[in-house]
């Protein structure tokens, strides 16, 4: 049993020398052997091509009629908040909320060009009136964008009477319009 086992161990250790052996044959060559030039220069030609195509990978904005009514909702109703302000002259009131009109500008007509242009434009007429102190020429033009665009204030809504939203991330939850019937 003592000769078995050195004969073994003998197997053993000539296997795993032969294992470990530097090989004598040729390294295979794949199609994924090539240089540091030959890698860079395909990597530049990709890029190339992706940069030739950036129509491809154009966003939208994630436009969509949720977002067009969330614009309409929120910087709508801050635009018909103004018609006070409008009514008594105060430019200033008036000027405080620029973004208001620039957001619902951009926002409400997001996918309508022509729509976009005409709301710019009757922006353009209320701050042009607020530049030169016009009140009737504010008020003409505040009331002319207001009807063209179709702006409403929310409504107010009473839990009583209904209920205004649905969810925490609606646009109308924390406004009047955002009353929630509770249990």
């Amino acid at each position: 049993q003592q000769a078995n086992m050195k004969l073994v161990i003998a197997a053993l250790l000539a296997g795993s020398a032969a294992a470990f052996a530097p090989s004598t044959t040729g390294r295979t060559t794949t199609s994924l052997d090539m240089d540091r030039r030959a890698a860079f220069g395909q990597i530049g030609a990709a890029a190339a091509v992706l940069a030739g195509v950036p129509s491809v990978a154009s966003a939208d904005g994630a436009v969509s009629f949720a977002t067009i009514g969330r614009a309409r909702g929120i910087y709508g109703d801050r635009i018909a908040a103004l018609k006070s302000a409008v009514d008594a002259g105060d430019f200033a009131a008036v000027a405080a909320e620029k973004n208001a009109f620039i957001l619902f500008n951009s926002g409400a007509y997001a996918k309508d060009k022509t729509k976009k242009a005409a709301a710019i434009e009757g922006t353009n007429k209320i701050f042009a009136a607020i530049r030169s102190k016009d009140k009737a020429a504010l008020s003409s033009a505040y009331s002319s964008y207001v009807s063209t665009n179709s702006i409403n204030a929310l409504p107010t809504i009473d839990n009583d009477a209904g209920q205004g939203y649905s969810g925490d991330y609606d646009y109308r939850a924390r406004t009047k319009a955002g009353a929630i019937y509770v249990r």
